[in-house]
């Protein structure tokens, strides 16, 4: 399991510049500081600057993180998307939400609920095997609550998250100090 070397203070907020327009996050570093620092690492690393969403269930999430779909243009990842929901798989389509960081985190459950602007990162199964992958809940989830490790909210910008597809871009991502 990852832990990151990256020591927080508390007033992290990440600044999210998407095709769509600016999203701002203020994250729970005292509920999920493994998380939080985690993600500020991939952030200082460039790792999310040209990937693209990949997941957008209205009324339920959207979800970015998959470096497999960085090499991919916009309209790419629509049509594997495309097939992928159709279960019409293409052997050289990349398991779109199946990409990572190359190191997974342990799940750092908390009562933080999941409503309208949530950020938490998404998994497989297994509780321990978040690693990039994250989603914005597009309203409240109660049913996800204690399951996946929450680790942040929307605080500017929620009317851009709704207006993400699938297939817009994660231009670059800056760590700043909240105001």
């Amino acid at each position: 399991m990852h832990v990151s070397g990256i020591e927080l203070n508390g007033n992290e907020v990440a600044t999210i510049n998407t095709s769509k327009g600016v999203v701002r996050v203020e994250f729970f570093s005292d509920v999920a500081p493994n998380t939080v620092a985690s993600f500020v690492e991939l952030v200082r690393d460039g790792f999310y600057d040209g990937i693209k969403f990949h997941r957008v269930e209205p009324n339920f999430v959207v979800q970015g993180g998959d470096p497999l779909t960085r090499e991919l243009s916009p309209d790419e990842v629509r049509e594997i998307v495309r097939r992928q929901k159709a279960r019409m798989y293409s052997p050289s389509d990349p398991a779109l939400g199946t990409g990572g960081p190359g190191f997974n985190i342990a799940a750092e459950f908390s009562d933080r609920p999941h409503l309208e602007g949530t950020l938490s990162m998404a998994r497989s199964q297994n509780p321990d095997s978040a690693g990039s992958q994250f989603y914005i809940c597009l309203g409240p989830q109660p049913f996800l609550d204690g399951q996946y490790t929450v680790f942040g909210e929307v605080i500017e910008g929620m009317d851009i998250v709704h207006s993400i597809g699938v297939g817009d871009t994660i231009e670059s991502v800056t760590i700043e100090e909240r105001q």
